[in-house]
């Protein structure tokens, strides 16, 4: 009761301080933007680009193009090296990894400036919702946070590990008690296992919070009702309130409403290993689906925001705005400048706004087609590749081909779904998958940690007619020209549309 008694107390300080900041958002990012250019004048990266010479927004962008990681990747490798003052100050004190793209795994820099507000933005969401609810029975009961393990390796004095398990470290003891599962169980390798493990630990227990991506929640929640027999309601009758991000939750919501037998109020997240970018702080019990309030852009949190409309960003000289020129319902490429060292980086992820007062987003995608409807992050470099492997040296021969997600299956798991135009089809279509399925879990180790932990099935292929492609972009209006069928989508509009063959 203690807890819960402070607890609102605490909430109405933080949300005064919050709505001070986002009551003056342009006022705030300008600070943001000069003590960022100040703390990394003498840096390499600042030294290289003129930042004693900055002194304007306009500045800045004569002098500091676009990246993504490949551009930065140069600066990385000289702060792995054990050299000092490259993006930032000092070193980074963490390098959070991640699955990469075309080079293999990323690091990304978090220094000791960026991560207090890794762990104050997860904090003001849930105090905000105290605030903004009157709810906070939960802080009294057992909390659960699914996340990978907290185990970290060291390198030229750097620690390395992946974002959720270094977070783990910042759990603040008067939470330690409340927080599930146990450290040896979190550091546990095999998701499985894992998930078993945690099913054993918590069941008994009187959950009140539950946080993760919702594919990995999911599963959890079935094993629960596989191991009891009972409703997720049922077995944590004062559960009420579910955290998520990463993903879209809605197409996991109906069924996940099943699983518990009941509503529950949800937060979405925004976070990221480059940055907490933003975090719901209204309409938590999802009264109207329809409409996305969105999430509270995080201005006053060491980010500096730009952006670039998302059908110009692949044009020679894209616009870039600060928050002064957006406007809603335009979808913008997010780019971002930290208090990590990263500079005008892109870190892929295209938003759009729901509110200008105060600033409020909704996550739209990526700027380039992908799958990530599990987290996954798969793109389209990955798909190509592990195709042109498997076709290689044999008569195989595709015409088109495309691959989407299928998140509610009849049957069975979730899978990722390739719907090929065949020419010359393989004599063992169950040898060709399975084979194609194997290279996609090299080439990404979200998806290899999606299989083995029984998240998704091996991958299924559908035939498509022939000419099937060709007459489904007839019938949308794109035949022919410049337009191509997306490798790729996160969604089902393409191939829901297409022609199988029987």
């Amino acid at each position: 009761m203690l807890k819960s008694f402070f607890a609102k107390i605490y909430a109405k300080q933080i949300t005064k301080k919050v709505y001070k900041w986002s009551n003056k958002p342009i006022e705030t990012q300008q600070k943001v933007f000069k003590n960022l250019i100040t703390q990394a004048k003498d840096t390499t990266f600042g030294n290289d680009h003129q930042f004693e010479q900055i002194k304007s927004y306009d500045d800045f962008k004569s002098r500091v193009p676009i990246r993504d990681y490949e551009a930065i990747k140069p600066y990385i490798e000289q702060i792995k090296k054990g050299k000092n003052n490259v993006l930032w100050k000092g070193k980074p004190i963490y390098f959070a990894k991640t699955a990469g793209t075309t080079s293999g795994a990323k690091y990304i820099p978090i220094t000791k400036e960026s991560m207090p507000f890794q762990i104050a933005a997860a904090k003001e969401a849930l105090l905000l919702y105290i605030a903004n609810t009157g709810k906070v029975d939960f802080v009294d009961g057992k909390m659960i946070f699914l996340q990978g393990s907290p185990e970290i390796e060291e390198k030229n004095h750097i620690k390395i590990g992946r974002l959720s398990g270094i977070v783990a470290h910042y759990v603040p003891s008067y939470l330690q008690k409340n927080r599930m599962p146990s450290w040896k169980t979190n550091c546990i390798d095999d998701w499985e296992i894992k998930v078993n493990t945690i099913v054993k630990e918590t069941a008994v227990e009187d959950m009140r919070l539950i946080s993760g991506i919702p594919s990995w929640v999911q599963m959890y929640f079935e094993k629960l009702i596989e191991k009891e027999g009972k409703t997720i309601s049922e077995i944590f009758p004062n559960f009420n309130l579910f955290v998520y991000g990463g993903v879209n939750y809605e197409p996991y919501r109906q069924n996940m409403e099943n699983l518990i037998g009941k509503k529950v109020d949800s937060i979405e997240l925004f976070p990221a290993s480059e940055g907490f970018f933003a975090y719901q702080e209204t309409n938590y019990n999802n009264k109207n689906s329809k409409k996305k309030d969105g999430m509270l852009l995080l201005l006053n949190h060491g980010i500096f925001y730009e952006f670039i409309p998302a059908d110009e960003f692949f044009d020679n000289n894209p616009k870039r705005i600060t928050i002064e020129d957006v406007k809603i319902d335009v979808n913008y490429v997010i780019i971002i400048s930290t208090n990590a060292g990263l500079w005008a980086y892109n870190i892929g992820d295209t938003i759009e706004f729901t509110s200008l007062k105060p600033y409020r987003i909704i996550v739209t995608g990526r700027i380039k087609h992908f799958i990530s409807a599990f987290g996954e992050h798969v793109i389209a470099k990955e798909v190509e590749q592990a195709l042109q492997e498997l076709v290689a040296d044999t008569e195989i021969k595709i015409n088109e081909f495309t691959v989407a997600p299928q998140v509610n299956p009849k049957k069975g798991l979730p899978y990722h779904e390739w719907f090929i135009e065949f020419e010359n089809e393989p004599k063992d279509l169950k040898t060709f998958t399975e084979g194609i399925d194997l290279v996609m879990q090299k080439q990404n180790s979200y998806y290899f940690d999606l299989i083995e932990g029984k998240i998704l099935q091996t991958l299924v292929i559908s035939k498509v007619s022939k000419n099937g492609f060709k007459k489904y972009m007839k019938s949308v209006g794109k035949l022919g020209g410049q337009n191509k069928i997306p490798r790729l989508s996160n969604d089902r509009n393409i191939v829901e549309k297409l022609e199988l063959k029987v």
